[in-house]
């Protein structure tokens, strides 16, 4: 069923649901189960939370993406090993800089914020890799993300 609307345009209409949506997308939205979460909304094709953006934008996202998340992995890394080992470089530039203001941190204290900051960053490039994997370009399947998926492979 559809409407047209004053400005000439034609707005599909469910009776499940509001104006401009479909009834297997309001139905599957409104289930209890969840059993289809990636479940195409309206379009037929893909997941429904990949965007889908030209060629050019999908390689800067994705180089950007991977590069920030694989830095940000290294580093928190880096902070862990400064939590647990006393004699880190990265510990003692720290308690340096800090002894070079008349700050003398405790050792637990500094354990403590090395853990947290450890942590954080290795949550933070988890999460800007599974956002920058969610792009993909025009033309790309929406299944393994394998370009090669022909049959002439032997």
């Amino acid at each position: 069923m559809s409407d047209t609307s004053p400005e000439g345009d034609t707005v599909a209409v469910s009776d499940d649901g509001p104006p401009g949506t479909t009834a297997s997308a309001d139905a599957a939205s409104t289930r209890d189960d969840a059993s289809e979460p990636d479940a195409p909304v309206a379009s037929g094709e893909g997941r429904a939370r990949d965007v889908v953006v030209p060629i050019a934008l999908y390689k800067r996202v994705t180089a950007y993406s991977t590069l920030a998340a694989v830095v940000a992995v290294v580093l928190g890394f880096v902070m862990l090993d400064a939590a647990t080992l006393q004699v880190s470089l990265t510990r003692r530039f720290v308690v340096a800089a800090a002894g070079t203001v008349g700050i003398v941190p405790p050792e637990t204290l500094l354990t403590a914020l090395f853990s947290v900051a450890g942590l954080g960053l290795i949550a933070f490039g988890a999460g800007v890799y599974v956002l920058g994997s969610r792009f993909r370009a025009a033309g790309m399947s929406a299944g393994n993300g394998n370009a090669q998926d022909g049959d002439d492979e032997v």
